[in-house]
């Protein structure tokens, strides 16, 4: 076996000449290393401590390092956001500690009192091991989560110092009893936020109210926290900082800490003989791809995270290694996922940074801070949705300052096609910010009612939840669910938790129970909102690498019942969708064309399902379904072209329909390059004319109620938006459209009609009035109050859309 620390280029060249793979490299980039800067350990900061990390090697911290730690003790709102394994974890540890070890010799009743937060159980466990490597034993380090014993709560109410949890818990446990809680927020001292650019759309803007909340209930004892955050790199981290949080915040950026050369490749998987939807060519599937390069790198001893989208298939690219390197090497392989129990998941950690393990298929479980070091090679299957994402999980390699190898193997979308064609997309442009909304109203209202609960709103919250407080209260009042009393203050009226009706995940009501129908075993659940499209009537289910067949969805009990089966084909939700404007926001003419933002009702329907077979995608059938329509009221930037505009782009009106649809499609595909995104958050619907506007028009909406900042973010970048959906199209291979250009994994629509050339042409058009400077009119704020109002209708029929599989499968959650 070659020596492990091969250099990176020599693992590339293995990869790429094995089997006659050279086709399928289309980038190399060359990342040069950085050297350390360091900085002294700044005053305040403990000498236990300071002994702690020299322990660990840690003589002096790197310069941004000492620099959160002055800002986090002058009582500075921070946020670090540096690469990753550049020790974010002790720029915040070592002041916050300090603190509280200052606390403890104080004895002043409790002392000081820091509480942590963490988007998943897994990242706080790993973050409680490293406090307690820097920390004596008199700072009491406590997890408080739902795995935490009854009996072990009262006692972290009572004694914890540094209590690590994440939002869920604090929302649901601690604010609406804070009243047991009064001794610990009365002294509380610092919050860390960790990993705080996971908290993004509406997950994010619910958690933003959450740290409002604790705010007003902190003050209300007698404490005004630190707030320290972590992040990714990100753009306008400082931004973010402040929406997230509601106080100014300073960023740290500049980057100390060593990092060794990065080889960065850009892999596209070839073509199979196989045929999918319209007659288009397949490729093979990126987890497939990555399983044979995983295979690969294990043989030649190269210490590897193969970072895959979902927990099947880091089981499925973990057991395709596995067969094919046969024993012993098999057994140095392994998948690691949420769902494993923590100490199986901490024994795989182990084993990965001892090197007894070589090869780990892994979810995003692993991108999130937890402590990975030593590894030689990431392997990501599929662009993981942001700029920022795909440099954490780059990241992980390379972590001793050793040159690293980076592979991004893309699927068979528009995104992915288009990245890796595209190389300047990923390495010449900045990461992007961060999206979240916290006065979206649909957010703040039930924040406002738990927030009520815990004690009563005055007109000095106003300015603390946002400037939309004071038109909801009174609607809320009209509904019966907070009432004013004679000083000004509005309460909650129930008898029921107000907490209990914040939805911080979004997932959009109750969740749909499967129940395998034979035996009443509860299999597990499903987003309501998804429930129309995965679990209806006849839908193929998978679970746990086993398949089902869905007996019956009952809506009113919430209740998918299913049975074992072994189908050879897969099912496809049908569905139609109307979509009309309740009210336009800002709108910009390009030339003859209009860009528009606003407010829009989308009315959706499952009329039916796909069954395709298996091995090829062929369509089998359709089978009709009777689900009621839902609606979601939400954001939206729409584009619309004129009659004539259509007549110099050659589209007659029969081509019209594929022109349009094909645009969305790819739209919608290339719309998380510019905002963070993901194709399954938003959804699209095309009409040829509609009732609204009069015009051919494009919509393009959050698929999350009163909207997740999405459509706002493709309004103001829509030029570039645009321009890079066009270039998408127009560069692929195909002849009439396929999978890496125009066609979407979940159209409603079967992927029918579609028209590549003519979609090109239309954006031609289009694009010819765009802006030159690329930035919409104004160039303010596009949120806020509605400025005008468009009649409500109703889209026709034959309107073709791809709607939001809301499904939860991208949002972050605790494992």
């Amino acid at each position: 076996m070659p020596p492990r620390h091969t250099s990176p280029e020599a693992l590339l060249k293995t990869l790429s000449t094995n089997r006659g793979r050279s086709d399928r490299l289309t980038h190399t980039e060359h990342l040069p290393s950085r050297p350390a800067r360091h900085s002294s350990w700044p005053e305040g900061i403990r000498p236990e401590i300071r002994e702690a990390a020299r322990e660990l090697g840690v003589a002096e911290p790197w310069a941004h390092q000492a620099e959160a730690m002055e800002l986090a003790k002058a009582g500075r709102t921070v946020v670090i956001a540096t690469g990753t394994a550049s020790g974010k974890s002790l720029g915040y540890l070592a002041p916050v500690l300090s603190d509280l070890l200052d606390g403890t010799e104080a004895r002043n009743g409790r002392g000081a009192t820091a509480l942590y937060l963490a988007p998943t159980k897994a990242l706080a466990a790993d973050q409680r091991r490293r406090a307690a490597e820097l920390v004596p034993p008199r700072v009491r380090v406590a997890m408080y989560d739902g795995d935490t014993p009854p009996e072990e709560r009262e006692w972290v109410r009572q004694y914890a110092s540094y209590v690590l949890t994440n939002p869920d818990m604090l929302h649901r446990g601690i604010l609406p009893g804070h009243a047991r809680w009064s001794s610990f927020l009365k002294a509380l001292r610092y919050v860390v936020v960790d990993e705080c650019h996971s908290y993004r759309g509406v997950f994010g803007s619910h958690v933003a109210q959450v740290l409002r909340r604790l705010r007003r209930l902190c003050a209300r004892y007698g404490a005004q926290p630190t707030f320290l955050l972590a992040s990714a790199t990100t753009a306008e981290p400082g931004v973010t900082a402040e929406r997230l949080t509601g106080l100014p915040a300073v960023a740290v950026t500049e980057d100390a800490s060593p990092r060794g050369p990065l080889v960065f490749a850009l892999w596209e998987p070839p073509l199979t003989e196989h045929v999918g939807e319209q007659g288009a060519p397949v490729r093979r599937t990126a987890t497939a791809e990555t399983g044979y390069l995983l295979t690969d790198l294990v043989e030649s001893g190269t210490r590897t995270v193969a970072f895959v989208r979902s927990r099947r298939a880091a089981e499925l690219v973990a057991l395709q290694a596995q067969d094919l390197l046969g024993k012993p090497l098999a057994g140095r392989v392994a998948a690691y996922r949420g769902g494993y129990l923590a100490e199986e998941r901490r024994e795989l950690e182990r084993d990965l940074h001892s090197g007894r393990l070589l090869g780990l298929a892994s979810t995003s479980a692993l991108e999130l801070g937890v402590d990975v070091s030593g590894l030689d090679a990431v392997l990501m299957a599929g662009y993981p949705g942001t700029r920022a994402s795909l440099w954490q999980q780059a990241g992980r390699a390379g972590r001793e300052a050793q040159g690293a190898l980076a592979v991004l193997i893309a699927r068979d979308d528009p995104l992915d096609t288009y990245l890796v064609h595209h190389p300047e997309a990923l390495f010449a442009n900045p990461v992007e910010a961060t999206v979240l909304d916290p006065d979206n109203p649909h957010v703040l209202a039930p924040h406002l009612c738990a927030a009520a609960a815990e004690l009563p709103i005055t007109e000095s919250d106003t300015e603390l939840f946002g400037p939309s407080t004071a038109q909801l209260l009174p609607i809320l009042e009209r509904r019966g669910l907070l009432r004013r009393r004679g000083d000004g203050s509005w309460y909650w009226t129930r008898r029921e938790r107000a907490a209990d009706r914040v939805d911080l995940r979004g997932s959009g009501g109750n969740p749909v129970q499967i129940v395998e129908a034979s035996t009443g075993r509860l299999l597990g659940t499903v987003d309501a909102a998804a429930a129309h499209t995965t679990v209806h009537t006849g839908a193929v289910h998978l679970h746990q690498g086993r398949t089902y067949l869905v007996q019956d969805l009952d809506l009113e009990t919430s209740v998918a019942l299913v049975e074992a089966a072994d189908p050879s084909y897969t099912t496809a939700a049908r569905d139609i969708t109307s979509i009309s404007v309740l009210s336009t926001d800002t709108s910009q003419g390009w030339g003859e064309a209009r860009l528009s933002f606003g407010s829009v009702e989308v009315v959706n329907q499952v009329v039916g399902f796909l069954r395709k077979r298996i091995s090829t995608g062929e369509v089998l059938g359709e089978t009709k379904l009777d689900l009621p329509p839902r609606t979601l009221r939400t954001r939206a930037v729409w584009w619309s072209v004129t009659e004539d505009q259509l007549f110099d782009a050659e589209i007659p009106f029969d081509q019209l329909p594929g022109a349009a649809h094909a645009a969305e499609h790819a739209s919608i595909g290339l719309l998380p390059l510019f905002a963070t995104c993901d194709r399954w958050d938003i959804g699209g619907v095309s009409v040829p004319l509609h009732p609204d506007t009069g015009l051919p028009t494009v919509f393009v909406y959050d698929g999350h109620p009163g909207g997740a900042g999405f459509a706002e973010r493709g309004f103001r970048r829509a030029v570039q938006w645009l321009t890079a959906t066009r270039d998408a199209i127009a560069a692929c291979e195909c002849e009439r459209g396929c999978p890496s250009c125009v066609q979407s994994p979940k159209c409603g629509n079967g992927n029918d009609p579609l028209d590549k050339a003519a979609a090109v042409r239309l954006l031609d058009v289009l694009l010819a009035g765009a802006p030159v400077d690329g930035v919409p009119a104004g160039g303010g704020p596009v949120g806020g109050a509605p400025a005008g109002s468009g009649p409500v209708g109703g889209a026709p029929p034959e309107a073709a859309a791809e709607a939001p599989a809301e499904d939860g499968r991208h949002r972050a959650s605790p494992e």
